[in-house]
């Protein structure tokens, strides 16, 4: 008898172990936390992802979220699509251009109605005679983050619009930061689009000048014919609808931290940041933070007539949106602001 109740009590014990470990893994991912992709977490345009950590804002709204750096954007979007990230910070301009490869992703959050991106020439080029973007004519090698970045998007319209054609200068993918920076002091490339805080340092240090400025509204509008919004929060639109909760709580944390940095000192929000994203020039981070605070959304919302800027831009030499009846509705949503809003009242 003993035998036979030590059977049927391991066969019990196995059933529960057999039960416990068809559950333990929804438990882990109900618990698992929200991993968000950024193009460059230090670059002043991605800022609202670090400081929405650093204000608590995530912790605020019962989010575990892991942020996690990529230099390209091109990059954290492949991350995305492969499904190992649940979210990007980077250009909004990549879910016109995933649209067109038949992925629909949408940006619930918008940080900058701007690029926020500047076209440095380096100080020897600029001296030889490199003066506008019309001058990357014969054979000069512009700097991007990397091939099919927004970097690469805006530089190629840039040239386009100065009338440069594609044969007569080349892109070359030099990352950003200290990367870009030694590029341009190598003379590997000649101009190049990058961020701050490097358009300060390149300033400060006198190796580059300011070519094309897409910091602020109205060189903006000169130079690309509207508003672009640019930095992000974008998700895949089914994950989106899967995990509306999720979504809302996002958006919300991120609009708090637009309102923050609208009312609040660069030198506030400096205090905010690690010290590695400034290092010894606090001064100089600084600096860069206040001539970027003019491009940041005050809500987190679509700035009205930006998708439209963004998708002429894409056409104008990506033959594939070009061809596609994109519709822009499905690349952007203020839906979940909206949700926020009502659920904090």
């Amino acid at each position: 008898m003993s035998a036979i109740f030590a059977t049927r009590r391991t066969l019990v014990a196995a059933a529960l172990c057999t039960a416990f470990a068809a559950t333990a893994p929804l438990a882990q991912a109900a618990d698992a936390p929200i991993t968000i992709m950024v193009g460059g977490i230090n670059k002043i345009i991605y800022l609202p992802a670090k400081l929405t950590e650093a204000l608590g804002y995530f912790k605020d709204e019962g989010l575990n979220v892991e942020l996690q750096s990529q230099p390209a954007g091109v990059d954290a979007e492949n991350q995305l699509i492969a499904g190992a990230v649940q979210g990007v910070v980077g250009f909004y301009d990549h879910t016109i251009d995933l649209q067109s490869k038949g992925k629909e992703i949408q940006a619930i959050a918008v940080f900058c109605k701007v690029p926020g991106e500047v076209e440095m020439v380096s100080t020897k080029a600029a001296a030889a005679g490199f003066k506008t973007m019309a001058d990357a004519k014969g054979g000069k090698t512009l700097g991007v983050t990397g091939l099919g970045s927004s970097t690469d998007f805006l530089t190629r319209y840039l040239a386009d619009r100065a009338g440069v054609a594609s044969k007569d200068y080349s892109l070359l993918p030099v990352g950003a930061g200290n990367t870009f920076i030694a590029a341009m002091k190598q003379d590997r490339i000649q101009a190049g689009m990058t961020t701050e805080p490097t358009v300060s340092q390149l300033l400060k240090t006198g190796d580059a000048k300011v070519l094309v400025d897409l910091r602020t509204e109205p060189d903006t509008v000169k130079a690309l014919g509207g508003l672009y919004p640019a930095a992000s929060l974008y998700v895949q639109n089914t994950w989106a609808e899967s995990h509306k909760a999720e979504a809302t709580k996002l958006a919300h944390a991120f609009a708090r931290t637009m309102e923050y940095i609208h009312t609040h000192s660069a030198e506030d929000i400096a205090e905010k940041v690690p010290r590695d994203y400034y290092g010894s020039d606090k001064e100089l981070y600084v600096q860069a933070l206040k001539a970027s605070l003019p491009m940041f959304t005050t809500d987190a919302k679509m700035p009205a007539g930006g998708p439209e800027t963004v998708l002429k831009v894409l056409a104008t030499y990506k033959p594939l949106v070009k061809s596609k009846n994109i519709d822009l509705s499905k690349t952007y949503s203020n839906a979940y602001l909206a949700n926020a809003a009502v659920a904090a009242k």
